[in-house]
């Protein structure tokens, strides 16, 4: 007897269900493409525990016959395929018939489902593949799928599921791709009661990115357009100088259907590279239309990724005319990421009263020790002179003794002098040493946060003005998701509405000034992107590290020398004033003999 035989239905189902529904995210997907193949102008979905109780999505399409009702749960049954040659021609979602077969081998499935010509309706309930009864309803027209317990019979993979927050964050990811590119289209996105999105049908794709994206995107694109013999081409560019660290905002779409590409991504970098800083990355939502017998889009089991006849091709044209419309709005090479010294208007929204309560005058503090003329016997390089009270206190120890090297160090207090806002220029016992500034302050960070982090002692400097940064839904429930690390590590932020976040407070050193948060609030978007797990302490000292470096950027520098020798006096407190956390150096010392040899 041989060894090979057919697997029964049921398992065969599991396994290709493995293939189309990976997590919650996937169910939303699959049933929201299932609504607008059926013709419907209104989609509400409704989640519960991010998908791992329920989720239902309802339509007013088309709906089902009594006996279509119970056939869609088959596998392979479609209406859009009938022979081989439709496969050159699909322009639709589901066209594989997979999807609501593989969803009922791993979940409790109920459908409640008329025609607009049907009087009754049909409910059919699946609680598990062997398990299938029908049933006549009173419906509204259209279909209703009711998912519960997904993963029930398949505890392995339910496990696997990640927390609620990045679950759910994965639904309003593939929400956001169906309804981007479905303008005509109303959608909402319920979780657990709370709002997510409530979209009304929109004038027109820009609309919609609007409502999905919110004006902070929109008011930074510009449009694309484009024609040739073989592809249309439309949608937006971010301009240059809004291009961030993150990697999101980023959309492909061929004939209306949301695919990734790698290749095609180096096409619009390469149009945008001669605009960019290394490691900025722009907005894009780009819509290409072409003969749907030109491109595969049945190579992937989620269909997420294509296949162009002329991949070569595709690329030049979308190369080209990202470059010519960057080119039209007069986008130079030039463009200065730190526009340092512009004017920041503080963000000053409905939440204001709400998170930091009503404003008061602060009384007068006189320093009757403060000395206008210090800042002239100790003077800084091309800093602004001293602006009031300095909060300097002494250190009353060190952690370690370095010896010679920094002895001196506590007897030339106030001689600091700052150079370029760079660096900090001190006597030592030996000749002169050198103090690299925002490395310092990576180290101090490093040590602060990774203290905070392990012992749950935040220090916050609270702002004046708190700071409104629309995020986006995806983002905010990152926010969500890593709020009480944030806290632990300084920061004050908290949710508004279902796209933005509120920074009320940031952690001891680092800047307030809103233009800087906001940037601050985008970078903090890609460390908490990154989904490290691990030991504690392994997690704390990388989270801590991530900070450090984000840190040493936002943070100011010294003004005048004794906030110089502050920054100094913090940086011999650390267990190593020496060495960045990645390794790099952040003291020098030039000897006498050194310095004399400059003058030979």
């Amino acid at each position: 007897m041989g060894k090979l035989k057919v697997l029964p239905a049921n398992i065969a189902n599991m396994i290709a269900a493995g293939e189309v529904v990976g997590r919650p995210a996937s169910v939303v997907k699959e049933l929201m493409e299932n609504a607008i193949d059926a013709g419907a102008t209104q989609v509400d979905v409704v989640v519960k525990d991010a998908g791992r109780t329920s989720i239902q999505v309802i339509d007013n399409g088309s709906g089902m016959s009594a006996a279509d009702a119970v056939l869609c749960f088959e596998r392979h049954a479609t209406s859009k395929i009938s022979e081989a040659e439709d496969l050159q021609r699909i322009t639709s979602y589901g066209f594989r018939g997979e999807a609501l077969a593989s969803i009922a081998a791993v979940a409790e499935v109920t459908l409640k489902t008329r025609r607009a010509q049907d009087e009754t309706g049909t409910q059919v309930s699946i609680s598990d593949p062997a398990s299938v009864k029908t049933s006549s309803v009173a419906a509204p027209a259209g279909s209703n799928f009711l998912v519960r317990n997904l993963f029930y019979n398949t505890p392995a993979r339910r496990k696997f599921l990640k927390s609620d927050n990045i679950e759910l964050k994965h639904i309003v990811e593939e929400f956001t791709r169906v309804a981007i590119t479905r303008p005509e289209i109303g959608f909402s996105l319920n979780s657990n009661g709370r709002d997510i999105f409530r979209l009304r049908i929109a004038k027109s794709l820009k609309f919609r990115v609007l409502d999905l994206m919110g004006s902070t995107v929109t008011g930074e694109l510009v449009d694309l357009a484009a024609s040739t013999s073989l592809i249309k081409l439309g949608g937006f560019l971010a301009r240059p100088d809004s291009a961030r660290k993150t990697v999101s905002n980023q959309f492909f779409f061929v004939n209306g259907r949301y695919f990734r590409s790698a290749y095609l991504h180096k096409a619009v970098m390469k149009a945008y590279e001669e605009y960019l800083p290394e490691g900025y990355t722009p907005s894009y939502f780009i819509w290409l239309e072409v003969d749907p017998a030109s491109v595969d889009v049945n190579i992937h089991p989620t269909k997420t990724e294509v296949k162009f006849e002329e991949d070569s091709v595709v690329f030049q044209t979308i190369y080209a005319c990202v470059k010519e419309a960057l080119g039209k709005n007069a986008f130079g090479a030039g463009i200065d990421f730190e526009t340092e010294g512009r004017v920041n208007i503080p963000m000053m929204g409905k939440s204001f009263e709400e998170y930091h309560g009503p404003a008061s005058r602060p009384d007068p503090v006189l320093d009757s020790s403060y000395d206008p003329f210090e800042a002239m016997l100790n003077p800084s390089f091309d800093t602004p002179a001293h602006s009031g009270k300095s909060s300097y206190t002494p250190p009353v120890e060190r952690s370690q003794d370095y010896g010679a090297l920094f002895e001196s160090n506590q007897a030339t207090q106030a001689k600091a002098l700052v150079v370029k806002g760079r660096f900090i220029v001190t006597p030592s016992a030996s000749g002169v040493m050198l103090v690299n500034i925002r490395r310092a302050w990576e180290r101090i960070i490093y040590e602060r946060t990774l203290k905070a982090l392990s012992k749950n002692t935040p220090v916050t400097q609270t702002s004046l003005f708190p700071v409104q940064v629309q995020v986006g839904a995806a983002a905010r429930l990152l926010f969500d998701e890593h709020a009480q690390m944030l806290g632990s590590a300084g920061f004050d932020i908290t949710p508004f509405g279902t796209d933005t976040v509120v920074v009320n407070g940031v952690p001891q050193g680092w800047t307030c000034e809103p233009g800087k948060v906001e940037q601050l609030v985008q970078d903090l978007t890609l460390i908490l992107s990154d989904n490290t797990s691990g030991v504690p302490e392994l997690v704390n000292a990388a989270t801590a590290s991530k900070f450090a470096s984000l840190g040493s950027l936002n943070a100011e520098a010294p003004r005048n020398a004794l906030e110089a020798q502050q920054l100094i006096d913090s940086l011999f407190l650390c267990d190593n004033p020496e060495l960045t956390a990645s390794g790099h150096k952040i003291i020098a010392i030039l000897s006498a003999d050194e310095i004399d040899k400059k003058f030979n």
